[in-house]
């Protein structure tokens, strides 16, 4: 039995979507509309204004007219006010926006009910940080001559946000929260498959009391919104988490005026179980690391490499895991697992499978489409081999390999073997080999008996092609500051 939506999500479905700019809900310039789907169903949602390069430069004057006008001389205080008070609106409306999280993105209602709190600390984390962000004194070198020399950390100005569709609340507020609290406005381009939590955020930031013109959101298609705003001459910073081959795109769109640039790409992240490991925990841990969110996670521990004592031992609790789990629509309070985010998506990942299948790896669990609606099973690879895309490329999908190891040498040239380094894991009951690995993992984040734990203080940030920049923590700060020297001769 499905969960009955509430009276408030029916309503805001009911009603057409329009673009936030300033204090003000307005249609696209042209027009133009696009449909938000249901990918547990196939069915449309609601419709969308889908803005262009026309209503980005509207946001944009928006923005850059609020920031010029009273906000970046608003109080630290009053601007951790707001960020706090958004945070609260957020916790008051948690049902109705996890149940539009589920209906957009297809996850499972219990897991939307657990982002939607996260999205509510983030916003209130960075809150505190509002009164916090110091300058520092220098003592200069020159002789027979004094200074007063002093830094200062200021606001870049407008900063475009681009956020992916697999978390869609929580990235709007990883990006919006700490470039509001250093005193930059934004303005927030959603994933086109996932634009309805970002719209209703929109109207709880304006009646948290954000003046009209922080935060605008324009919803629309990567092509035409999500490059308008990388390319536009007006935007002194871009944020953006997704793919590498789209963060190719946005630096090379945002050498024009050499704005700064932050990404958060992908990954092909490796977990490591050693024989020592607690197994019962490494197995459930590293099945929630490959197929958690349907496996559409960036962090993903898409490659699962065993030690050969326990290899058969893990390899038979991960398929038995893979094989209970219950997919469905997430609005029923069984289901373990959703659909992909789209009919091309679900295409792209069964392509990965059967192109491994048909160049000699084993398909040990899943591995089939099921509908209605945009399902993939949880797949189990074994067999697979660099050279494979299966392995070598983000599938994004839940899919994982698995690989026996013998030595933590062998491994580790294993696991550093791609071009990605956002994630990594290891399980162990040995700390110092715990330690002794992950300072060598070439990886942004390293989770020892653990995976995808997350919180607004830790800082998540890519290394090789997995990105540029920080998100969480006070790392995420500094990309939305600039550091200003003042030299006074005394």
């Amino acid at each position: 039995m499905t969960t009955a939506l509430l009276a408030t999500v029916t309503a805001f479905l009911a009603a057409p979507r329009r673009l936030l700019v300033g204090a003000d809900w307005v249609e696209a310039a042209d027009g133009a509309t696009f449909d938000s789907i249901n990918p547990a169903r196939g069915e449309r949602l609601a419709t969308v204004s889908s803005a262009g390069p026309a209503d980005v430069d509207r946001a944009v004057a928006a923005a850059r007219a609020a920031f010029d006008g009273l906000w970046r001389w608003v109080t630290p205080m009053e601007r951790g006010s707001c960020l706090w008070r958004v945070g609260e609106l957020i916790l008051a409306h948690q049902e109705e926006l996890a149940q539009l999280e589920t209906l957009d993105t297809g996850k499972p209602l219990g897991l939307a009910r657990v982002e939607v709190p996260a999205a509510a600390a983030m916003f209130q984390y960075y809150a505190g940080w509002c009164t916090k962000l110091e300058g520092s004194t220098r003592e200069l070198s020159i002789p027979g001559l004094e200074f007063h020399a002093y830094s200062l950390r200021q606001p870049l100005g407008v900063v475009g946000l681009i956020t992916p569709w697999n978390f869609p609340i929580v990235e709007a507020a990883y990006k919006i929260a700490p470039a509001v609290a250093t005193g930059n406005t934004v303005v927030l381009k959603p994933a086109e498959e996932t634009p309805l939590t970002a719209l209703r955020l929109g109207e709880l930031c304006l009646e948290a009391g954000l003046a009209p013109g922080v935060v605008n959101v324009v919803s629309g298609f990567g092509e035409t919104a999500g490059a308008a705003l990388a390319e536009h001459r007006g935007v002194d910073k871009v944020s953006f988490t997704g793919s590498t081959e789209t963060g190719r795109l946005i630096l090379r769109a945002a050498a024009g005026n050499l704005k700064k640039i932050t990404l958060e790409l992908g990954g092909k992240s490796a977990n490591i179980v050693f024989a020592d490991s607690d197994l019962d925990a490494a197995v459930a841990g590293s099945a929630m690391a490959a197929f958690f969110n349907q496996g559409e996670v960036c962090t993903a521990g898409s490659r699962l490499f065993v030690q050969e004592p326990v290899f058969d031992a893990v390899l038979d609790g991960l398929c038995a895991a893979a094989k209970a789990m219950r997919l469905g629509d997430g609005l029923d309070p069984a289901v373990q697992m959703g659909p992909l985010i789209s009919a091309e998506h679900r295409r792209r990942v069964a392509g990965y499978v059967e192109g491994a299948a048909d160049a000699g790896a084993t398909i040990a669990a899943g591995g089939a489409t099921l509908g209605p609606g945009w399902f993939h099973e949880p797949t189990v690879l074994t067999g697979a081999i660099p050279g494979m895309p299966v392995v070598d490329e983000e599938v994004f999908g839940p899919v994982v390999t698995v690989t026996p190891f013998r030595s933590d040498e062998e491994v580790l040239a294993a696991a550093n073997a791609t071009p990605y380094g956002l994630a990594a894991g290891l399980w162990t009951r040995d700390l110092s080999r715990a330690h002794w690995v992950a300072r060598r993992l070439e990886a942004g984040i390293v989770w020892i008996n653990t995976w995808q734990m997350s919180d607004p203080t830790v800082s998540v940030g890519g290394v090789k092609q997995s990105g540029w920049g920080y998100d969480l923590g006070p790392r995420a700060l500094d990309g939305f500051l600039h550091d200003k020297a003042v030299v006074a001769l005394l």
